[in-house]
C-alpha cells in the first residue's frame, strides 16, 4: 500500500484539503492508499481553516484531523511526499535530506512533460552542488550560476497558491487546482 504525505505551511488549508480529497477519491476508485498531511511551520492540534472545511463539505469530503508539524517519523513513514510549493519542498529537504528521492511538489510529480522533468533534475543537481560548495566555503562557477538562473526562469511554476486568509472562492479555486492534480496522481497510481 502506498503511503502519501502532503506538506504545506500550516497544515490548515492546502495539505489537509489534499489529504482528505485524495483519501475520498482513492476510496471511490478502489485504490488502496494511506494518506497523511503535515506543515513545515505549524504546531500540532490546530483545526483546519473554516473556508477549507466549508470547501470540503461542498465536495462531500470529510476531514476530522487537526494540524501536525512535519516530523522525521512522518518523513520516514511516507513512500511519497508531495508539497504544495517548491519552497515547501526545499524546506523539507533542508530538514530531511534523506527524503530527496521521494519528495516533489504535487504539480511537479504529476507533470508528464519529459523536457520539463529533465530541466527539474538538472536544477536539483545544481542546487545540491551549490549547497555542497557553500558548506565547503566555495561558490558556483559563473557558468553554473547562469545555468541555474536560466533553468529557474524556464521551468513553469509548480506551486499551488496559499488561500490562507482569503475568500471562500479562493479556497474553492485552490481545491479545484489540487483536485485536478489528484486525478492525475490517481491515474498514475492505477498504472503501477
Amino acid at each position: 500500500m502506498t503511503r502519501i504525505l502532503f506538506v504545506c505551511t500550516g497544515n490548515t488549508c492546502r495539505s489537509p484539503m489534499a489529504e482528505a480529497m485524495l483519501r475520498t477519491m482513492a476510496r471511490q476508485k478502489g485504490i488502496s492508499l494511506e494518506v497523511r498531511s503535515a506543515g513545515v511551520s505549524t504546531i500540532d492540534g490546530l483545526p483546519i481553516s473554516t473556508h477549507a472545511a466549508t470547501t470540503l463539505r461542498g465536495k462531500n469530503v470529510e476531514h476530522r484531523a487537526s494540524s501536525r508539524a512535519l516530523s522525521g517519523e512522518a518523513v520516514a513513514w511516507a513512500d511519497l511526499i508531495l508539497t504544495m510549493t517548491a519552497a515547501h519542498k526545499r524546506g523539507l529537504l533542508n530538514g530531511f535530506p534523506e527524503a530527496v528521492d521521494k519528495a516533489y511538489t504535487l504539480k511537479e510529480f504529476v507533470n508528464q512533460d519529459t523536457a520539463v522533468q529533465a530541466d527539474i533534475e538538472e536544477l536539483e543537481r545544481l542546487y545540491t552542488e551549490m549547497h555542497m560548495k557553500q558548506v565547503l566555503g566555495q561558490q558556483l562557477t559563473t557558468a553554473e550560476r547562469t545555468r541555474l538562473l536560466e533553468l529557474e526562469r524556464r521551468i513553469p511554476s509548480f506551486d499551488i497558491a496559499d488561500p490562507f486568509g482569503g475568500t471562500l472562492g479562493m479556497y474553492e479555486s485552490c481545491a479545484k487546482e489540487i483536485e485536478e492534480s489528484l486525478n492525475s496522481l490517481l491515474n498514475m497510481l492505477q498504472k503501477r
